[in-house]
């Protein structure tokens, strides 16, 4: 994913980086321009509540709270999608922004929309091909990822790099 003005983690991201303990990862990333709403961190917070996530993961990153237009069209969107992810997508739209989420349906609706998309295995291969990860470290984050359950769409990122996706 290309640098934007903002990119929106929803909280299927917030939690994979969590529980392998590198939420910095899309920080670098992304510096400035990574942001997620108070909904989707109040996702992230139900899970610290009930022990399984952590609860010093993302003090860094910055929170955006709906305007009332966004507000109002998130609230217009398919109830196929959790309330981070059509936060995250009513900011995307409104300002200009793309989405990291690994949820299907929030990919797909973003795909239809002309939002730009990615999930943890794009913010991984980004971080190996802008130095920020060596592949081996990456591979290891997504077998940590996978093993604290995480439903990866592929065990290894060795080929993806080999095919420049």
């Amino acid at each position: 994913m290309a640098v934007h003005r903002l990119a929106l983690l929803d909280n299927t991201v917030l939690t994979n980086f969590a529980l392998v303990g590198q939420d910095n990862l899309p920080l670098h990333l992304w510096s400035d321009a990574a942001r997620t709403t108070t909904i989707a961190y109040g996702e992230y917070l139900a899970g610290v509540a009930t022990s399984v996530l952590p609860a010093d993961a993302w003090r860094d990153l910055i929170q955006i709270t709906l305007d009332e237009e966004e507000d109002a069209f998130a609230s217009r969107l398919t109830v196929r999608l959790g309330a981070g992810e059509r936060s995250c997508l009513a900011v995307a739209i409104s300002r200009s922004g793309a989405l990291a989420s690994d949820d299907l349906p929030a990919r797909q609706w973003a795909r239809e929309h002309s939002i730009e998309v990615t999930g943890t295995v794009g913010i991984l291969l980004a971080c190996v091909r802008q130095g920020h990860l060596a592949l081996d470290q990456a591979n290891d984050l997504l077998a940590a990822m996978i093993a604290a359950g995480y439903r990866s769409p592929v065990e290894s990122l060795d080929a993806l790099l080999r095919t420049g996706r």
